[in-house]
């Protein structure tokens, strides 16, 4: 990877939720060749060391906070030092989320014996754990408020600032098992049109790119088995993906670029953009 000065994106300042994991890492390095200077933040700093230290090790600046996207204070911590270091901030890209099996079901469907003979068991609807459901919302949805408020002062009043969510296939087709991310994410994209209605007047572009199907390793043991099979989980989601295959992190970069670029994008703001192989193209016939 080799930083390229010659980018419309050189000189920006980005920070990046969750720039430790495998997408965001990946959209990190990306706008780190582009010439971004690149805070990852993340609960504990030396997960996203390694990415800033990729970035560094190329020739671009960035370094690694911890933070915790629910947390405030935590934030404004991270602020101050990302303040002091650059002056401002250009693109904020709120990567954190991610699901829990405190908020999911054990099966697909409704496995009661009938409505008067309900039965319950873990993992069953009845049985959501509320305060796990809650947890995987906040973190979707509130990790992507919170940030937004803490960083807005270093954005507002920037040329060609920007706030990039991370949403799902799941804010527009909710998958199975995993009622509280699907839920969270659908939120998410209200809450981006609602912000970029709010903030257009301001010069702040607020959009969102919704990822397909990606492996990593939150959802390994979910897509594959341990000889490294698909699942039957793996199977279906190929299967409803007209390309018939899962995503690539670096897959991510091209609308993340253009996102980011205020010349090329400038007058797009409020959109979701699917980057999912035709996933939310297709009805399954």
């Amino acid at each position: 990877m080799n930083t390229t000065r010659t980018s419309p994106l050189s000189g920006k300042v980005a920070v990046i939720t969750g720039g430790g994991g495998i997408l965001c890492g990946a959209m990190a390095r990306a706008l780190g060749a582009d010439g971004v200077k690149v805070a990852i933040l993340n609960r504990t700093a030396a997960k996203g060391e390694a990415v800033a230290q990729a970035i560094r090790d190329a020739g671009g600046d960035a370094l690694s906070l911890a933070a915790n996207v629910l947390d405030r204070a935590s934030l404004e911590a991270a602020r101050a030092e990302i303040q002091q270091r650059w002056g401002g901030v250009d693109i904020l890209l709120n990567g954190a989320g991610g699901n829990h099996p405190r908020g999911t079901t054990a099966t697909e469907t409704w496995q009661g014996a009938s409505p008067t003979a309900v039965t319950t068991g873990p993992g069953s609807f009845l049985d959501l754990d509320e305060a796990g459901f809650r947890a995987v919302f906040d973190l979707n949805f509130m990790g992507t408020l919170l940030p937004t408020q803490v960083f807005l002062p270093l954005l507002l009043g920037r040329p060609g600032s920007t706030v990039i969510n991370v949403s799902s296939m799941g804010a527009y087709r909710p998958m199975t098992k995993v009622p509280a991310y699907c839920a969270a994410k659908a939120a998410l994209n209200n809450l981006t049109n609602w912000m970029a209605v709010h903030f257009a007047e301001a010069g702040l572009r607020v959009n969102a790119i919704a990822p397909g199907f990606f492996s990593t390793e939150q959802n390994k043991a979910l897509l594959w088995n341990a000889d490294g099979s698909p699942t039957p989980r793996a199977k279906k989601i190929v299967d409803h993906t007209p390309m018939r295959r899962f995503g690539k992190p670096e897959e991510l970069v091209g609308a993340l670029r253009w996102l980011c670029d205020d010349k090329a994008s400038g007058f797009v703001t409020g959109a979701v953009i699917p980057v999912d192989g035709g996933f939310s193209a297709y009805a399954g016939v």
